[in-house]
């Protein structure tokens, strides 16, 4: 072991960083200005090179650009210019890259809908993105006729892949213009800081809010994760998560394009079919989330699942807890977890695969990285500061609020609305006029300093004067035999102070409530244990599988509000037991101590 100097040793976890920082160099190094430059090299250099395979199709670089430049084409003689905003609203297919990219390449700004939306959410989305019209996938057809009357009358639609009611026929128009090589001149002059996409946030607690990503941005997170997977041009990465995700469409796939590598794009996941296309596809890669590797350790096993030809996975959320049976089982050689949101500048990255955590920071690398964790007080949600004003950094294993220092180097764009940009700002944090992006999540360090993630703040509640991490209980809970997914929130309680806890619970007929009861007793302090269950057929979630919690407080534990099966954690019978009306009126009434 040598050292860099006498306070810090370098080990194996150093070399390793070392050697994916000098990919990510080489990576850089080579990288154009614009996104949708990257896609016209590679139609250059390797034009008959898969790009992306899909139902049973390969499109190849040239036929991907080339569709691209229609795009391009179309749009600048309907009169769009740079700085305009055009929606988007389509599932995965590889028309999807090519409006992107051939839009962008025409300065346009690409508002990526979420094909879920609908009525008022789909409206509030182009409103809030300022767009000027709309792209409607054929097979979205439904959806957009139930959002129309919610949009303004004027506004433009085309549809593509089929005939839409109210749009016109974008495919045909597409079909008058030339595939060709676009000449620079006739090309408005974008730039790195220009506007590529606008990404909205997962909408877990709300409406979703528009992020402008940048050409920059997005290449950041492409030459991050090519570097992070090592990737090459003989890479593929499955992809089954929606585009209209930052972690699909600008890492997962940047990281491809970005390395002349090739795409296996489905259009929804499918736990059933996964194995076989990654096998049929001979992927390398994929990209996943946590509900994404729980719903495949919780399939029964399939004789493709060790067939295949995958050597990493990237992605974010993988619990501790369900990790180690993830790897072991699917045999996956690495696995790469890291940190980030659509609109934040921290970014972390667990370089050597400790299981449970999304990154570290030692004190050598913290010069290195504008994160930080400081103290947290739960009930005012906001950061505690001491007699002089400024933040506290936590201590080990204490939890804390992630904040990323705000400079030129870690920009924090924020949202289409100044407003929400405003909260998510935190000044005087360290120094005096001193800016930092707030999280909104909570983790915690241990001794080696490694980051774990620990739940998001309006999740964790407080009950009995202690803090309940959501994430931390919904873990216990799935390691019960018969509990699919765990959706812990805090319920409050008339009478009483705080907010007990609660969970949603999707389960198999194997579920034994005493079990259960016994389990949390045994494996949970008493002011963690959720006093009321609700199970149902499955879980309300958002489109990248996080769970959505703002219905379910607002429902509560009323059986004369809620239709599924309610439980309460009887005090006096030790067990968890129907709850009907007359048992919610006696704990409303404080008849029972909780």
């Amino acid at each position: 072991m040598t050292s860099t100097n006498e306070t810090f040793p370098v080990d194996a976890y150093d070399s390793h960083v070392a050697e994916i920082l000098t990919r990510h160099g080489e990576i850089e190094s080579t990288r154009p200005a614009t996104v949708p430059q990257m896609l016209a090299r590679n139609a250059a250099l390797m034009p008959n090179k898969v790009a992306v395979l899909f139902e049973g199709r390969s499109w190849t670089y040239a036929e991907l650009n080339g569709l691209a430049n229609r795009y391009a084409r179309w749009a600048m003689a309907k009169g769009y210019r740079k700085g305009d905003t055009l929606a988007l609203f389509m599932e995965n297919r590889p028309e999807f890259y090519a409006a992107t990219y051939g839009l962008g390449r025409a300065g346009i700004a690409i508002a990526m809908i979420n094909s879920a939306l609908t009525g008022h959410g789909f409206a509030h989305c182009l409103a809030v993105a300022e767009a000027k019209g709309v792209i409607v996938d054929a097979a979205l057809a439904g959806l957009f006729q139930d959002a129309r009357p919610h949009l303004p009358v004027d506004m433009p639609a085309w549809a593509t892949g089929g005939a839409v009611v109210g749009a016109s026929d974008l495919d045909s128009e597409l079909e008058a213009c030339s595939p060709a090589y676009i000449p620079v001149a006739e090309l408005p002059v974008c730039t790195a800081l220009d506007t590529f996409v606008h990404i909205y946030t997962s909408g877990t607690t709300g409406l979703p809010k528009a992020v402008p990503q940048t050409h920059a941005r997005v290449f950041g997170g492409a030459v991050m994760w090519a570097a992070m997977g090592q990737a090459t041009h003989e890479d593929r990465m499955y992809l089954v998560m929606p585009l209209y995700h930052g972690a699909a469409f600008n890492c997962a796939s940047g990281s491809m394009f970005i390395v002349g590598g090739s795409i296996a794009l489905r259009r929804k996941f499918s736990a059933r079919a996964f194995w076989a296309d990654c096998v049929e596809t001979r992927s390398t890669m994929f990209e996943y989330i946590g509900e994404l590797c729980r719903y495949l350790v919780n399939t029964p096993e399939d004789p493709m699942e060790k067939r295949h030809s995958i050597r990493c996975c990237i992605g974010n959320g993988l619990r501790a807890d369900v990790w180690p049976a993830f790897k072991a089982r699917f045999r996956i050689p690495r696995v790469v977890e890291f940190y980030g949101a659509t609109e934040g500048n921290v970014f972390l990255w667990n370089f050597d695969g400790t299981e449970g955590a999304i990154g570290r920071l030692r004190p050598h690398y913290k010069a290195m990285s504008n994160a930080r964790v400081v103290r947290f007080d739960i009930e005012r949600e906001e950061p505690i500061r001491n007699a002089a004003g400024r933040c506290i950094e936590v201590e080990t294993g204490e939890v804390g609020e992630a904040i990323g220092a705000i400079s030129d180097a870690n920009r924090f764009d924020g949202y289409t609305s100044a407003e929400a940009t405003r909260k998510k700002i935190l000044r005087d944090v360290f120094t005096p006029g001193d800016a930092w992006y707030r999280t909104g999540d909570l983790m915690r360090l241990d001794a080696e300093g490694y980051v774990y993630f620990v739940d998001r703040i309006g999740d964790t509640f407080r009950w009995k004067g202690e803090n309940v991490a959501t994430g931390e209980v919904a873990e216990v809970m799935t390691a019960v035999p018969g509990v699919k997914e765990a959706n812990v929130y805090g319920v409050a309680v008339p009478g009483a102070d705080g907010r007990c806890g609660m969970a949603c619970l999707t389960a198999d007929e194997t579920l034994d409530l005493a079990a259960l009861f016994a389990h949390l007793t045994e494996e949970l302090p008493a002011y963690a244990r959720p006093l009321f269950l609700r199970l149902r057929s499955e879980q309300e979630l958002t489109g990248t599988f996080k769970h959505r919690k703002v219905n379910l407080v607002t429902d509560g534990f009323d059986p004369s509000k809620v239709k599924d099966p309610l439980y309460f954690a009887h005090p006096e019978k030790g067990c968890y037991v129907k709850l009907d009306e007359a048992l919610f009126r006696d704990i409303v009434a404080g008849r029972h101590k909780l």
